[in-house]
């Protein structure tokens, strides 16, 4: 069975998706249509630690360590989600950086693309912490949510960021 719960953020109302023990996905709810009418409203453990994590990002502070977490994909969607989460709070990486960590890895070559392709389907925003990867010229790309809260993520967590309007980082 899955659980659906609902987090109130400065940056709207955000689902929050669990089997019960683990996390499976985060999004904004916006972007989750008709999630109760699907899935049973449940107050569970993992959902108070999520919560609780919330909080403090949300409050401009690292959070630390993660609740349980189960995202759904393939192994190399996995292994870019693991990268993901190595990414520390603050900073920045981009789509090329984490393809030639996995190339390094697995050996051979790796495109940024399917990089891209697999940092879009992660199924838990902000803790796996997709917005914090910017394109090889520092601009904003893609971001489910939506690129005015990928910024606003990024200027939480204190990332120098160009005036508003303008594309790219700078620094």
């Amino acid at each position: 069975m899955t659980y659906a719960a609902y987090y109130f953020s400065p940056l709207g109302r955000i689902v929050l998706m669990s089997d019960g023990t683990a996390l499976t996905e985060l999004d904004f709810a916006e972007g989750v249509p008709k999630a109760s009418a699907v899935h049973t409203q449940k107050d569970l453990p993992v959902f108070g630690e999520v919560c609780r994590w919330l909080d403090v990002y949300f409050a401009g502070r690292d959070p630390g360590a993660l609740p349980p977490l189960a995202p759904h994909g393939t192994a190399f969607q996995q292994a870019v989600w693991n990268i993901l989460r190595g990414i520390p709070y603050g900073t920045t990486t981009t789509y090329g950086g984490i393809a030639a960590r996995i190339a390094a890895a697995r050996g051979g070559r790796m495109s940024a693309q399917a990089v891209g392709g697999a940092v879009g389907r992660n199924p838990i925003s902000i803790l796996i912490p997709c917005h914090r990867v910017i394109g090889a010229d520092s601009s904003l790309t893609g971001y489910a949510g939506g690129l005015d809260k990928k910024e606003a993520l990024l200027r939480l967590e204190g990332v120098q960021l160009p005036p508003t309007g303008v594309e790219t980082l700078r620094g």
